[in-house]
């Protein structure tokens, strides 16, 4: 059940991990974006998992196996009602870079040929880059970039204009993992669908931080990662819309993913099992089953608007620090700020503010197109969660101007 007003203190105390010291200091996590930190409560259920309840799944008729699927299906069944779609669409994998790279092989492979299109944006992930560069390599298909405004948000119109009748594919990210802007994804897959283009879209930095109804988006595929979820690494999901994954090849094969095998031949399963090869990361998805239930309890809408009070005070805050340049300023953007200071690497800042206690992401952030894009090598990211607080960001301002003094 949802609470009215989230006592967002106390939230913060079903957090173990952020009451430690780094470098003597109190630990100030700016770093969910990457991953984010687990509630005791997910800690707890993987903790029962293997001590209560342990063995694998679909293999057995014992007690222990009855128990193993129940709970690895119930996941399931908890992240389809979470998403708004049908727990026979999803198929469980270890994150985004696998999601994508079995519609890829599995759907794209077969399908793309010469004179083909996979139309991408500036701001994707690597993880929605590299599976299509290397499709692409290997049907002879080309990539085509929809470049981006100044604010980093999408150019809408260049997008539309091109959707030209060669493009079979649009890979788009819900929310920018850099800049934090949230791409209208809605309105984006309508515009591909009236021109026949298949849609996949990257929601790792969407579905922690709000509510999202993937049968309302009306794209052909959905992948988010479970660990950015308050989830345990190693989870992911992958849904797709039915007709394609039945239509679809096995990416692995092995156990589970057959429904019977002789030397003559193999009789498939059906989706979403056709694509689940082998053991499953069975202890993680009952994590990631805990994850959503405690954030259900919360309220993804009530988490939504604290990171966006989050990220109003953090602007604010860091705005008017000399030399600071923030990359993205796209209206509605989520709890991410990624930026530069003139005269310092990012990586030295990163490395100083360390020292401090403050846990902030350097670098190119899987994204090199989009850093070259801005003129940049690599940036800081401060990315926020619902457990922090505007202590923590006032605290991470005074140590930025500390730091900046220190390598003026």
């Amino acid at each position: 059940m949802t609470t009215a007003t989230p006592d967002w203190s106390t939230i913060r105390g079903d957090f173990p991990l952020l009451t430690r010291e780094v470098n003597g200091k109190p630990l100030v996590y700016f770093d969910s974006a990457n991953t984010s930190q687990k509630p005791a409560a997910v800690i707890e259920a993987v903790d029962d998992f293997y001590r209560q309840h342990n063995a694998n799944v679909s293999r057995a008729v014992h007690t222990l196996g009855s128990e193993a699927t129940e709970a690895y299906e119930g996941a399931r069944r908890k992240l389809a009602a979470f998403l708004n779609v049908r727990a026979d669409e999803l198929v469980l994998c270890s994150g985004t870079t696998f999601a994508i790279n079995l519609v890829a092989y599995s759907w794209a492979l077969p399908r793309l040929k010469a004179g083909d299109s996979i139309l991408l944006t500036r701001m994707e992930h690597h993880a929605n880059i590299v599976p299509w560069q290397l499709i692409a390599e290997r049907t002879g298909a080309r990539i085509k970039v929809a470049e981006l405004r100044p604010d980093g948000s999408l150019d809408l119109d260049a997008l539309y204009a091109a959707m030209t009748p060669d493009v079979k594919l649009l890979g788009v990210a819900h929310v920018s993992n850099v800049l934090g802007t949230v791409n209208p994804v809605r309105e984006i897959c309508k515009e591909a669908r009236k021109r026949g283009i298949v849609t996949v879209v990257d929601g790792s930095q969407a579905v922690p931080h709000m509510a999202v109804d993937i049968a309302s988006i009306g794209c052909d595929f959905y992948a988010f990662t479970g660990h950015k979820l308050c989830g345990p690494t190693g989870t992911g999901v992958l849904w797709g819309r039915r007709e394609h994954l039945e239509a679809m090849p096995p990416f692995l094969g092995g156990g589970e993913m057959i429904k019977e095998v002789s030397f003559e031949g193999t009789v498939f399963n059906t989706p979403p099992h056709r694509f689940e090869a082998g053991t499953p990361n069975i202890a993680g998805f009952v994590g990631l089953g805990a994850a959503v239930d405690y954030l259900q309890g919360i309220g993804m809408d009530s988490i939504h608007a604290r990171e966006a009070q989050l990220l109003a005070h953090a602007t604010a805050a860091l705005s008017d620090i000399p030399g600071m340049r923030i990359f993205g300023t796209a209206p509605g953007k989520a709890a991410i700020i990624s930026f530069a200071i003139e005269g310092a690497h990012a990586h030295d800042l990163a490395t100083l503010l360390d020292i401090e206690g403050f846990a902030v992401r350097s670098g190119q952030h899987c994204a090199h197109p989009l850093l070259q894009f801005f003129g940049v090598s690599a940036t800081c990211r401060a990315s926020f969660a619902f457990y922090n607080t505007e202590d923590e960001i006032e605290r991470f301002a005074t140590a930025l101007r500390k730091v900046r003094t220190l390598l003026a």
